[in-house]
C-alpha cells in the first residue's frame, strides 16, 4: 500500500466501513501528489496480480476514458481487479470487458434499442409501472422496505419486459443479479472466495440459460421484444452468437437493474437528509427533475469503479504509467473532486454544471443505457413526489461490495 495510508482499498473490510470513513479516505487519496498504489488481495479463482494505481481525480478518469487504446478494458476485464479467468468470461465477457473492434461490433448491434427515440417509446410503459408500484406502496403502508418494494421493482420490470422475460421469472432474475453483485456480502454470498466464485458462475450460467432458451424460441417466433430483435439482427452481415446474447443479458440485468435501483434508493435517502432540497424539488417537480436526477446519480455513483490495463508507457498528469500496469478508475471518488464540484459532498439539485461520471467517463464505454436510467429515475420520483411527498428513508443497510455502491434494504415511512 502507498505511503503511510491507514486503509487499504483491496481489503474487503474497507468497503464495510461507514460511508463517512470511506469519503474521508478518498478525500485523502485525491490530495496526494501522485496516485496511490495498492497491492491486490489474493483470491482462490485467479493468480495474484501486480497491484494497481487508484485513479480518484476527475481529470485522470476523463483522460484515461478518452484513451481506450492505452487504458484497455479487454485485457483481463474491466469489472474486476484480478484478471478474469477463462471460465468467467463465458458468462461475464460482455462488451464492457472488451476493446474495439469487438466492443464496437457488439455495441453497434445492440445500441439501436437504446436511442432516445426508442427510450421515448418505452416511456408510457415506465409511467404505468411507476404508478402501479406507488399504488402497491400505498396499499402496503408505511414501514415497508423501499428497496425491494419500490426501487428494485421498476428497473427489474422494465429490463425484463424489454427482453421479453415472463413476469414469473422476475424474482429468479432479481435473486441471480444479487448473487452476481453480492460479492462477499454475507446475505447474498458469504463463505470463502472459492464458494463465492462457484455461486457467481452458477448464477451466470442460470441467467444465460434463461435468455438463450428464450432466444431459441424467438428465432422462430419473433415478437416485438429486444430478444427477438437481437437474435434476428443482421447488421452489415453481423449477428450475435448465443453466448454473446447471454453475456449481454447479464450485463443488462446488472448494469440496467442494479445501478438504477441503487440510484433511486440513494435518492430517497438524500431527500430525507436534505429536506430543503426536497422542498425545492416539490416547488417544481417537473422542471427541477433533470438537475435533481443528475445530482442523485453524482452522489449515488452506483458503480464504484472500472479497471483498465495499460497497453504502453503513457504519461498522464505528471505520472508515468508503464505497459502492463493496472489502473482502477474510481468514479465515486471523481464525483466528489473538489477541483470540479464546489462543496462536493453537498446535495444540490440546482448544481450547474454537473459534469459527473456516474455513467462512466467519456469515450466508447459511456453507459449505453444512460437515457433509459434517467427516465426511470425521473418518472419514479415524479410519481413519489406527487403522491407520497413526505415519504422518508430510514437507515440504509448497505451492500458489502467494492464494485457496487448498493443499498440492500431501507425502511420507508410516510
Amino acid at each position: 500500500m502507498s505511503g503511510v495510508l491507514d486503509f487499504d482499498l483491496s481489503d474487503p473490510q474497507f468497503w464495510a466501513r461507514p460511508m463517512t470513513e470511506r469519503e474521508a479516505a478518498f478525500d485523502r487519496l485525491r490530495s496526494l501528489e501522485t496516485p496511490a498504489f495498492f497491492e491486490e488481495m489474493e483470491v482462490s479463482f485467479a493468480p495474484k496480480g501486480p497491484g494497481y494505481y487508484a485513479l480518484v481525480r476527475h481529470a485522470d478518469i476523463l483522460e484515461a476514458s478518452r484513451n481506450p487504446e492505452v487504458f484497455s478494458s479487454g485485457q483481463g476485464g474491466a469489472t474486476n481487479i484480478p484478471d478474469m479467468p477463462a471460465e468467467f468470461a463465458e458468462y461475464f465477457g460482455s462488451m464492457i470487458n472488451m476493446d474495439d473492434p469487438r466492443h464496437a461490433r457488439l455495441r453497434r448491434i445492440v445500441s439501436r434499442a437504446f436511442t432516445p427515440k426508442m427510450i421515448k417509446q418505452f416511456e408510457s410503459d415506465v409511467e404505468r409501472a411507476a404508478a402501479a408500484i406507488v399504488d402497491d406502496l400505498l396499499a402496503k403502508g408505511s414501514g415497508c422496505d423501499f428497496v425491494t418494494e419500490v426501487a428494485a421493482r421498476l428497473p427489474l420490470k422494465i429490463i425484463c419486459d424489454m427482453m421479453g422475460i415472463a413476469e414469473r421469472d422476475y424474482q429468479f432474475v432479481f435473486d441471480r443479479s444479487n448473487l452476481i453483485l453480492g460479492g462477499f456480502d454475507p446475505e447474498y454470498a458469504g463463505g470463502d472466495a472459492g464458494q463465492v466464485a462457484e455461486r457467481l458462475l452458477t448464477a451466470g450460467a442460470e441467467l444465460q440459460q434463461l435468455v438463450q432458451d428464450l432466444a431459441a424460441h424467438r428465432a422462430d417466433n419473433p415478437t416485438g421484444d429486444l430478444t427477438s430483435a437481437l437474435v434476428n439482427a443482421n447488421i452489415d452481415g453481423e449477428r450475435l452468437t448465443l453466448q454473446e446474447l447471454g453475456s449481454f443479458f447479464i450485463l443488462l440485468v446488472v448494469a440496467g437493474n442494479e445501478t438504477t435501483r441503487n440510484a433511486i434508493s440513494c435518492g430517497l435517502r438524500l431527500l430525507t437528509e436534505n429536506p430543503a432540497q426536497r422542498a425545492l424539488w416539490l416547488e417544481d417537480v417537473e422542471g427541477r427533475a433533470p438537475g435533481a436526477v443528475e445530482e442523485i446519480v453524482r452522489l449515488a455513483s452506483p458503480v464504484n469503479f472500472m479497471r483498465r490495463k495499460v497497453t504502453r508507457d503513457f504519461e498522464m498528469n505528471g505520472h508515468l504509467y508503464r505497459a502492463g500496469e493496472k489502473a482502477v478508475l474510481f468514479y465515486w471518488a471523481a464525483n466528489r473532486d473538489e477541483r470540479v464540484f464546489a462543496a462536493p459532498h453537498r446535495f444540490d439539485i440546482t448544481r450547474q454544471p454537473n459534469p459527473h461520471v456516474g455513467y462512466g467517463g467519456p469515450g466508447p464505454h459511456f453507459c449505453l443505457g444512460a437515457h433509459l436510467a434517467r427516465r426511470e429515475i425521473t418518472l419514479m420520483f415524479r410519481e413519489l413526489l406527487r403522491r407520497v411527498p413526505r415519504i422518508e428513508a430510514g437507515e440504509p443497510d448497505r451492500l458489502h461490495s467494492a464494485f457496487i455502491n448498493g443499498i440492500k434494504h431501507m425502511e420507508c415511512s410516510f
